[in-house]
């Protein structure tokens, strides 16, 4: 690779990263994950939230003492998550800066708590475990009304138990899924920002031969249709990648006929080629396909293996 490329991907991480946190070894994962990704001098802003324990159990089952006794020992779980949060990034070499929220005297929920926060503070990008005690991932699977990625200041970063934190510093394989829309190509933009110069980046359009609306339109149209728009998303990100590395390429990707979905192709091709991040956008387009997020971005949550860095529009 010349020197010209080199310097366009040298990585620009975010350098205010905000960490859910709680005590559970999926947390502790993605908090170790984190300070690799952190750029240079960057701050690591550890946040936990303490529930308010009168949300947690039936109206008037607790009396006062029982509640405040409730109260103190759920604030004490989450400073102790923080402390042991913040041993994690010892010797990482970043700034660490710890926050616990307690529900008790500020209302609300944990979801717009954590957002507030990441507001508050300007985070670049937040960083959660995908099986957090107080569910994060349910935000992604839409169980909270309000999304988490739409709602969120910053693009999020979901961080599976599986797979070894400490493998390498950066990923050196990034899956882009890009469906032709402009919150595909922000996405493709912002992950490009964690690439390095010996980094392969693959743009994959997912072709979904499952969707039949043979009523309407003859199958083979329908299908065409899918590979046209792909082939045009395909020439668009590869376009792009290029700029940011040597070593990228692009993959139209069809699914089975039965049985089968667009979250399970990206997971398999990630698996397949051995990716170590997955990014996408949270929204997509809203014809066919419905890359939106509660359909795709939910199932690829739930199913990867690997992180998956959600982007949505204006946030590149």
């Amino acid at each position: 690779m010349n020197s010209a490329v080199a310097e366009r991907v040298a990585p620009a991480l975010p350098g205010k990263i905000l960490v859910a946190v709680d005590r559970s070894a999926t947390s502790q994962h993605a908090i170790a994950y984190s300070g690799h990704i952190v750029a240079p001098g960057g701050i690591i802003r550890l946040v936990s939230v303490a529930e308010n324990p009168r949300t947690l159990v039936p109206a008037g089952s607790l009396v006062s003492r029982a509640l405040e006794a409730a109260r103190a020992e759920l604030l004490q779980d989450a400073h102790d998550a923080l402390a042991n949060a913040a041993e994690i990034l010892t010797g990482y070499g970043v700034q660490v800066e710890t926050e616990a929220i307690d529900l008790s005297t500020r209302g609300g929920d944990v979801v717009g708590a954590l957002i507030d926060a990441a507001h508050a503070w300007g985070a670049d990008l937040i960083v959660t475990g995908a099986h957090q005690h107080h569910g994060l991932l349910r935000w992604v699977e839409g169980a909270v009304a309000a999304p988490l990625a739409r709602l969120s200041p910053c693009p999020i970063l979901i961080v599976p138990a599986t797979g070894n934190a400490d493998a390498c510093s950066l990923p050196r394989r990034i899956l882009f899924a890009v469906d032709g829309s402009e919150q595909a190509t922000q996405a493709l933009r912002y992950g490009a920002r964690f690439t390095t110069p010996d980094a392969s980046v693959r743009a994959i359009y997912v072709v979904d031969r499952s969707v039949r609306l043979s009523d309407l339109v003859p199958i083979d149209v329908l299908e065409d249709a899918f590979v046209d728009e792909g082939e045009r998303a395909l020439a668009a990100a590869g376009h792009l990648l290029s700029d940011v590395s040597g070593r990228s390429g692009t993959e139209l990707v069809r699914t089975g006929r039965t049985g089968d979905d667009i979250a399970h192709a990206i997971v398999r091709e990630a698996a397949s080629w051995q990716a170590d991040m997955i990014v996408m956008g949270s929204h997509g387009r809203r014809g066919m396909v419905r890359w939106m997020l509660g359909s795709v971005a939910e199932r690829v949550a739930r199913l990867t293996p690997v992180p998956l860095l959600l982007v949505h529009g204006g946030q590149t």
